[in-house]
């Protein structure tokens, strides 16, 4: 048995410390792949823009039929809807002007009952086509925003049911009633009331769009609040626009609801630290 000369020696690798750089490098690498991982696409799929197309029909597709199933099914329970509607227009008679103008309230009220209805299976529709697309960071903030937004679209109709179409329709009945008697198109009034209760539900969407904003750095919280008096002339412009009456009552409602409501989004952009 040779000893290895002092050159072979020295030519040996020290195998210790590469082993030992390495794991030191996959140790420091570690964390770095940890904060790229929000950033990466999970469902990272070549599709054509053919295949978009194909899945945006489908998708379309399976949605519409969710919209007939729901109109069909609230058509067959149109009365109590109906009846529902006209709870808050106490005292007021209404009159058929036309040969089936009921019928086509009917439908009317079915339609705009059908789509509320629908719409959970129209947002699964929605967040299933865009899905594939979106970061995990991305996919962290699609529950809370789905799920705030329909809530917040709910409470716009119980805001509109319960506080805005009781306040115009008393505004009109008081303003008249030593003059004229009440009676009114069922056509007229419920057009006036599907349009404020669904305008309504889509102006209770701006604490949503304020969040998202922030969330994706767009807006800041004290860019948000420096634009208050923007914020006033917009919500008045708003209120007038949105609600299908010419009362100043009504538009004021909506136009205060409006207002609270950017301030509280103003106030839910700075609890998230934007």
């Amino acid at each position: 048995m040779t000893v290895p000369s002092e050159l072979e020696t020295a030519a040996q690798p020290d195998l210790s410390l590469e082993s030992s750089a390495s794991t030191s490098g996959q140790i420091s690498a570690a964390p770095t792949s940890d904060l790229d991982d929000t950033d990466d696409l999970p469902d990272d799929l070549e599709m054509s823009l053919f295949d978009h197309l194909e899945e945006l029909r489908q998708r379309i597709f399976y949605a519409l039929i969710a919209v007939g199933v729901g109109i069909v099914g609230c058509f067959t329970v149109v009365k109590p809807i109906v009846q529902l509607l006209e709870v808050p227009a106490q005292g007021v008679k209404f009159l058929q002007l036309a040969p089936g103008e009921y019928f086509f309230v009917s439908l009317k009220v079915a339609a705009y009952s059908g789509v509320l209805v629908a719409s959970p299976m129209i947002l699964y529709q929605i967040i299933a086509f865009v899905l594939p697309g979106l970061t995990r960071r991305e996919r962290r903030l699609l529950g809370p925003i789905v799920l705030g937004s329909s809530v917040l679209f709910v409470a716009g109709l119980a805001f509109a049911y319960i506080a805005l179409i009781p306040a115009a329709l008393n505004f009109f009945i008081t303003y008249g009633e030593d003059v004229v008697e009440q009676l009114w198109s069922i056509d007229r009034y419920f057009e006036f009331v599907l349009l404020l209760m669904f305008s309504t539900g889509l102006a209770f969407q701006i604490p949503v769009i304020q969040a998202l904003l922030g969330l994706l750095g767009i807006v800041s919280s004290r860019q948000m609040l420096a634009g208050w008096r923007y914020i006033l002339i917009g919500a008045a412009v708003l209120g007038a626009v949105l609600t299908p009456s010419t009362d100043p009552l009504t538009q004021s409602l909506l136009g205060g609801a409006v207002v609270g409501l950017y301030f509280g989004g103003v106030g839910l952009v700075k609890l998230l630290g934007k």
